[in-house]
């Protein structure tokens, strides 16, 4: 059975003013996977996420989702594809002044005529989901950082969305809490078909995650290819980071 994809990059560049950061990047995200992009803090894996989730915008022809170009969206349209996806940003990025389940309904709030009691009892079952429907109403600064995170996954999930993508979700969490992200995504993927991106550095959870694993460094894609191809790659600069040796030039 072939696997269909739902976005494909094709040779995208990417700039900040005059500095290059994204060097004709080319690979495709399978449809009901979990793809992990991985590469060394400043390998470009943030530039391609802020592309791939439309807070970027892209050049003609760079990004297909669905065979549609992103890069040509109307305002209108893009508000569409991003009703389509949900994001896990990396701090969790929620709104201080407000509870817990008030941040995770503001998508519902401010994107569908949901009625105020529906709002609500569909923000608890997100965060039954994740685990924290017994802290609804605290305030994120009572919340640990691994609340956070499963509270900021929470409201990515709010709308149901066909992709997820997801940035450094183990980033500053203990393993256990880590590990118990990792199972929620794999659940995600096997129970709702959902397709996942992970933007990452961690190798063990990349490893046990992930269906396709791309290799990022220096703005350029080094390999992509399932784990174990990723695991056998014979590009000296992919070994090294594999084995989490340290760079000469540093």
């Amino acid at each position: 059975m072939s696997i269909e994809n739902i976005i494909e990059i094709r040779g995208l560049n990417s700039s900040y003013n005059s500095r290059q950061v994204l060097f004709d990047i080319s690979f495709a995200i399978p449809k009901h996977q979990v793809t992990v992009i991985m590469g060394v803090s400043g390998c470009g894996k943030t530039t391609l996420f802020r592309h791939l989730t439309g807070l970027k915008r892209t050049g003609a022809g760079q990004i297909m989702v669905d065979g549609q170009d992103l890069g040509v969206f109307s305002e209108n349209m893009l508000m569409q594809y991003r009703r389509r996806i949900g994001v896990l940003f990396q701090s969790g990025a929620l709104f201080n002044s407000l509870s817990l389940i008030q941040n995770i309904a503001i998508p519902l709030k401010v994107l569908t005529t949901v009625r105020s009691e529906e709002v609500r009892n569909l923000a608890l079952a997100k965060l039954e989901l994740v685990g924290l429907a017994e802290f609804c109403d605290y305030m994120p600064s009572q919340l640990s950082g691994g609340m956070k995170k499963r509270a900021g996954l929470a409201r990515a999930l709010i709308m149901d969305p066909e992709i997820l993508f997801v940035d450094e979700p183990s980033s500053g969490l203990d393993p256990i809490t880590a590990a118990g992200l990792d199972r929620l995504i794999l659940s995600l993927r096997q129970t709702h078909g959902m397709t996942v991106v992970v933007v990452t550095h961690e190798l063990e959870s990349a490893f046990k995650i992930a269906d396709e694993i791309v290799v990022m460094d220096n703005g350029r894609v080094m390999a992509a290819g399932l784990p174990e191809e990723i695991r056998n790659s014979v590009n000296p600069r992919v070994r090294q980071f594999l084995s989490r040796e340290p760079d000469p030039r540093i």
